[in-house]
């Protein structure tokens, strides 16, 4: 699986973060999406689809099965 942040999108919600810690965090400075794990393990699977889907700018795109 991969991960990719389109920045230009992003509204700094934070709901990625609070959904998946350990692979999203926010700049302190804009607010705005951080990734921290470009191709989490199949164990985050579930939950970075979900921030995906919670994001409302649309701003995560997941690619590939996990693992």
């Amino acid at each position: 699986m991969q991960v990719i942040i389109d920045q230009d999108r992003c509204c700094g919600s934070g709901q990625c973060v609070l959904t998946v810690p350990a692979v999203f965090d926010q700049g302190e400075e804009d607010g705005l999406v951080r990734l921290l794990q470009e191709s989490p393990g199949p164990q985050l699977a579930t939950d970075v689809r979900l921030a995906a889907a919670l994001c409302p700018g649309n701003a995560i795109t997941v690619h590939g099965d996990p693992g």
